[in-house]
């Protein structure tokens, strides 16, 4: 017999009766009986239950088991009396009567329960991340994620793609966040980065002839944490292919998300089927206020600044006469709603930075009311029910504003309608491509022209389009998967000329010398001709977050940093020994202490003495 186990405790069955087995796992529970001890006994696999006869040095020894303490179990497998059977588990027929028990290790008092469904604080989770991730849900998430990961390997392969691993250390890139540098020891004064993508590298392997390349990739990007962002880094379903058109890649990745999605998501839910929308950015903010939009919502924005262009209405026709815009977002069935609904919504706004959510509601009759319908000419509130297709019993409420902060908010107003409302479509996986983005962006603090997505993609129009047209106006031939309003992947079709890379850059306001310098690997390797080609990468994290039903990412993630970055069970980020950065040929010039901060947070070094240089 093995020393430990000869089956798992998810293994026996009525058939197993009268057999001799032994049993390795976790105490997940005792419960006493009047002289019999009951034991859950747990491993990776499921739960058995042992029972440990009244008597003897057996008995007082489990009695003595902590919870969690990890034993191994000898006995025989016996059939559990017809009122005893637990159909909620798979071994629940049968119960193992213990001849023998081993500790092969004592558990401290625990600092939380691992048994039961109770919430604890996810620091407290994160420290002692060992015990949380022995819970049930926990490794029922992380062995969703190694099953999707698995199946995403076998369609890219089944697709002839090939699996490649692209280099951890390497350049710093501009891809939207900040590079985590790692200082070289023998190249003093130097830094590599860990790739927040393997964007420039990949692209390489197409130029290398490789035609069609994907990776489970880990990317780093020293960013602020958000629900569906872990911060530090994550995994992404890399992939790229050449002599690809955009439809080409959209033709890849939607069998193999449906797939997915079809493969994990339980009987009876929703799912896209055939292509995917295609949905213009463009058309995305204006109709949705987003370019994520959540198409289980079935409202769409409408544009009503006509109807309120020099109305009595003199807020709106303010705005209006001031370049701004009215978006108007219908309210099937709110006009039979108290007043408290509509005085909730308004308090809502203007907890959102906004003067409030003012409102009109048609009343059964289809008369017009509220503050809005009182100073709005008659005619004018019939365009507005007419743009909106409003009935009566139905409500309007409007968002006014300029540019991207109107169609932001109208976008918020759209998602607390439905969800006060209930409209959002349950039980289902919408997808949809949001395309066309703009090449360009203006930033905001500078007011430069910035790339507004991925600086490698190709421009609509190409190098003409770049001499040629204003540079806000100009399109890429950029796109977004999108999935109930979480953006899984971006992707591009890449700008493969030299010439087109050169001139995209400086009017992002990189010279021929800066982008010879941080990018000249790629740059080079284009001159020796480049084939067009082009790929995505959905994030796999948000991916089993959606599968596994998990509002935030932590939670499908196996050693996953806290929301400020912190590794709480490994006490990372910490500082290093003096000596350790004089080899690196670095010293600290750290921000000065907070009043009250501690001396190690002041950016003492190892065991509070001054870091050297």
């Amino acid at each position: 017999m093995h020393q430990y186990r000869t089956h798992t405790c998810n293994d026996l069955r009525a058939s197993d009766a009268g057999k001799t087995v032994r049993l390795s796992g976790w105490v997940h529970s005792k419960r006493d009986h009047g002289g019999l001890l009951f034991i859950d006994l747990r491993d990776h696999y499921g739960m058995t239950q042992v029972v440990v006869p009244a008597g003897g040095d057996l008995l007082e020894k489990a009695e003595h088991l902590r919870v969690e303490s990890v034993i191994t179990v000898t006995g025989e497998v016996v059939l559990r009396e017809g009122g005893q059977v637990n159909p909620n588990l798979p071994t629940g027929e049968v119960e193992l009567r213990a001849s023998d028990i081993k500790v092969q290790s004592n558990a401290a008092v625990l600092p939380f329960q691992v048994a039961g469904q109770e919430n604890y604080p996810e620091d407290l989770r994160l420290k002692y991340r060992y015990l949380d991730l022995r819970r049930e849900k926990m490794q029922r998430n992380l062995k969703l994620r190694s099953e999707v990961i698995a199946s995403m390997r076998r369609r890219m392969n089944a697709q002839g793609f090939t699996e490649f691993q692209t280099p951890i250390l390497t350049a710093s890139s501009p891809e939207g966040a900040r590079d985590f540098l790692v200082p070289s020891r023998l190249h003093p004064g130097k830094f590599y980065a860990l790739p927040q993508a393997p964007q420039q590298f990949k692209q390489l392997a197409m130029v290398a002839g490789m035609d069609r390349y994907f990776q489970i990739a880990p990317c780093f990007r020293d960013e602020a944490s958000r629900a569906d962002r872990s911060p530090g880094e994550f995994y992404q379903l890399d992939f790229e292919m050449s002599f690809a058109t955009q439809e080409d890649v959209f033709g890849v990745l939607e069998p193999v998300l449906s797939g997915l999605f079809e493969e994990f998501t339980p009987e009876g839910w929703a799912i896209t089927e055939g292509a995917f929308p295609r949905i213009p950015y463009a058309d995305a903010m204006r109709d949705y206020g987003s370019d994520k939009p959540d198409l289980r919502n079935p409202l769409i924005i409408r544009n009503v600044t006509d109807a309120f262009a020099g109305s009595g209405f003199g807020l709106f026709a303010r705005i209006a006469a001031d370049g701004g815009e009215i978006r108007a977002v219908a309210a099937p069935g709110a006009a039979s709603r108290p007043r408290a609904f509509f005085d909730k919504l308004n308090a809502w706004a203007r907890e959102q930075g906004t003067g409030g959510l003012g409102y009109i509601s048609f009343d059964e009759s289809g008369e017009a009311k509220g503050p809005i319908a009182k100073n709005l000419e008659p005619e004018r509130v019939a365009q507005i029910r007419e743009i909106c297709g409003l009935k009566p019993g139905d409500a309007v409420f409007f968002a006014a504003g300029k540019g991207d902060e109107v169609a932001k908010f109208s976008g918020q107003v759209r998602t607390k309608i439905a969800t006060e409302l209930d409209l959002i479509e349950k039980n289902a996986f919408r997808f949809c491509w949001v395309v066309d983005f703009p090449m360009y962006e203006r930033n905001e603090e500078t007011g430069q022209i910035d790339f507004s997505h991925n600086p490698f993609s190709m421009p609509q129009g190409g190098l003409e389009a770049l001499n040629t047209q204003d540079p806000l106006s100009i399109k890429a031939f950029q796109y977004d998967i999108v999935c109930n309003g979480v953006e899984l992947s971006s992707g591009a079709i890449r700008n493969h000329l030299p010439e087109v890379m050169l001139r995209a850059f400086e009017i992002a306001g990189y010279g021929p010398e800066v982008v010879e310098e941080r990018f000249g690997g790629m740059l080079n390797a284009f001159r020796y001709g480049a084939p067009p080609h082009g790929g995505a990468a959905p994030g796999v994290d948000r991916i089993v977050m959606l599968l596994a039903d998990e509002p935030n990412i932590r939670e499908v993630i196996l050693f996953p940093l806290n929301q400020g970055g912190e590794d709480l069970m490994m006490e990372a980020p910490a500082f290093v020994e003096p000596q350790r950065l004089k080899e690196l040929s670095l010293k600290l010039d750290l921000p000065k202490p907070k009043p009250g901060a501690k001396k190690a947070e002041a950016g003492a070094g190892a065991e509070g003495k001054p870091a050297a240089p």
